[in-house]
């Protein structure tokens, strides 16, 4: 299947990731919640692959993403989220019957959608594809202050994954990978939302 959610996930939650600087990232780890620099009025973009993460912030080693967080979510969050998106650029024969009413939609709906190439553990692209979820507005707000379950840092888990690829040691690096199975969505999330 070339668009496929595999996520880190329970029956009530789900696990996604971000990477931020170390003043974010510390406090949100430390407390559970985003602390008040974090922006509620920002689109923010949470990803449920870990390794496509990786490949985003270079093991936790580029500027303001020296911080990696596994935030768990509820899926009843995750799932209004889904429900209420929009792909991230227009698709011709998709969703809208032209741009002009995809633009109207990116407008209105808190959330997007951007599928790229899934990452192997050497951060090679993948032939399927991984979600990216924007969120912004409402969907910002509910993320920071009613789904999120817990916050953990998990950067010392990137530079070890990291240590055991440089090391050539694949098999050990993929035995510290999070558990991502696909996730439940089904037709009725995804329909609107791929291609």
């Amino acid at each position: 299947m070339k668009h496929q959610i595999r996520a880190l996930h329970t029956d009530s939650t789900i696990t996604v990731y971000q990477a931020y600087a170390r003043e974010i990232g510390g406090p949100a780890a430390r407390t559970g919640r985003f602390p008040a620099a974090w922006k509620r009025d920002r689109m923010t973009w949470i990803k449920p692959s870990f390794l496509w993460m990786m490949y985003r912030c270079g093991w936790a080693t580029k500027p303001d993403q020296q911080t990696v967080l596994a935030v768990e979510i509820t899926r009843e969050g995750f799932d209004w989220a889904l429900r209420h998106a929009c792909l991230s650029h227009y698709i011709r024969g998709g969703a809208h019957p032209d741009q002009a009413a995809w633009k109207e939609a990116l407008r209105r709906c808190p959330a997007r959608v951007q599928w790229d190439p899934e990452r192997d553990l050497h951060l090679s692209p993948l032939p399927h594809r991984s979600l990216q979820l924007g969120l912004s507005g409402e969907a910002s707000r509910r993320y920071a202050d009613e789904w999120t379950v817990s916050i953990t840092d998990v950067t010392d888990l990137a530079h070890a994954v990291h240590a055991r690829v440089r090391d050539h040691d694949l098999t050990a690096a993929r035995a510290l990978l999070p558990d991502e199975r696909v996730y439940p969505a089904g037709e009725e999330l995804l329909a609107h939302l791929v291609t």
